[in-house]
């Protein structure tokens, strides 16, 4: 079966968004294949993080993991952090990516626009390497990610194309997947902005508690009218209302339109804030169940012996492909 590998980093409080476009999706395809599916942490320092900030961050993303139906035992759930061959790799790697490829990434100048250059740290130019790294590390073709990540895969892809085509078939050529309902969750106080970390008012914390869930659903932006209709340009907030409702119900646009032709936004809020609870509630219980056990820090060790396993692998192939002498 083909390995499916991805990733959350661990900076600031996950949102709706993550949940739908990630974490939901994760456990969707987990059977699909050989997922590896971890946590970022290393790419979390690119920017300043208070490190009890980041450790908690990435015990509670594995607890997540899990709460949505990870199964560890089909599932390899790892930190980054803890196999040291992402690190290693980005070094061998950093080689084949340019200066003007880095340069041009779509995340790098949005977070350097309003920075000054002297701040800008080594780790959030190179981003893109350590992310490569990860790609490739286990030889996985199947990458589910958000939008705003495919170009980080097409680069990876960029630089397998360059690699293989200096040392032979050494790296496996990965493909973004993009999960196609709930794909991009925007701010429920500005729907034409992409649910973020940062906004309290717009956005969905999974930790936040049903009640407060419930209040930012029916507080949500809507638009002009009473139609419930999907149409993103003209009707920005009840498309994104819409396409939460869609994730969590699996009805398509054509139905949810149907079921609500004869009504109006408050009922169609409610029936949303409805679904979310619905789906909360018992993710929110297990999460709460496995954050106060021990089983987090059990899955990681596990996670982490089996992916330093497969990871060992290909780091010696491109090593002894690049001339790297490497002791038996």
């Amino acid at each position: 079966m083909a390995r499916i590998l991805s990733g959350i980093k661990p900076t600031g409080q996950l949102t709706l968004g993550n949940y739908i476009g990630a974490i939901k999706n994760f456990a969707r395809v987990q059977h699909d294949g050989e997922p590896f599916i971890f946590i970022a942490d290393l790419h979390a320092l690119t920017l300043p993080i208070d490190p009890k900030t980041l450790r908690n961050n990435s015990r509670d993303i594995a607890a997540y993991y899990l709460a949505a139906g990870l199964d560890p035992k089909t599932t390899t759930i790892f930190l980054q952090s803890s196999v040291h061959e992402h690190s290693e790799l980005a070094i061998i790697l950093q080689n084949y990516l340019y200066m003007g490829e880095l340069s041009r990434m779509t995340q790098y100048k949005d977070k350097t626009q309003k920075m000054d250059n002297n701040a800008i740290g080594l780790g959030l130019f190179a981003y893109p390497v350590l992310m490569a790294a990860d790609i490739v590390l286990y030889d996985a073709p199947r990458i589910p990610v958000g939008e705003d990540q495919v170009q980080h895969v097409e680069l990876a892809r960029d630089l397998v194309k360059r690699f293989n085509n200096r040392y032979g078939d050494v790296l496996v050529m990965p493909k973004a997947e993009v999960t196609k309902v709930g794909k991009r969750i925007m701010s429920l106080s500005d729907p034409t902005k992409k649910m973020s970390k940062s906004d309290p008012k717009g956005d969905i914390y999974l930790s936040d508690d049903l009640k407060t869930m419930r209040k930012k659903i029916m507080s949500a932006v809507t638009d002009l009218g009473h139609e419930v209709k999907y149409d993103v340009v003209n009707k920005p907030g009840i498309s994104n209302l819409m396409t939460i409702y869609s994730a969590l119900t699996n009805k398509t646009m054509e139905e949810i339109e149907q079921e609500f032709a004869n009504k109006g936004y408050g009922d169609f809020k409610r029936s949303v804030a409805d679904a979310l609870i619905n789906e909360m509630e018992p993710f929110k219980a297990r999460y709460e169940q496995i954050i106060n056990s021990g089983i987090v820090d059990e899955v990681l060790k596990e996670g982490q012996i089996r992916a330093s396993k497969a990871a060992k692998e290909t780091l010696k192939r491109v090593q002894q492909a690049v001339g790297l002498y490497t002791l038996k």
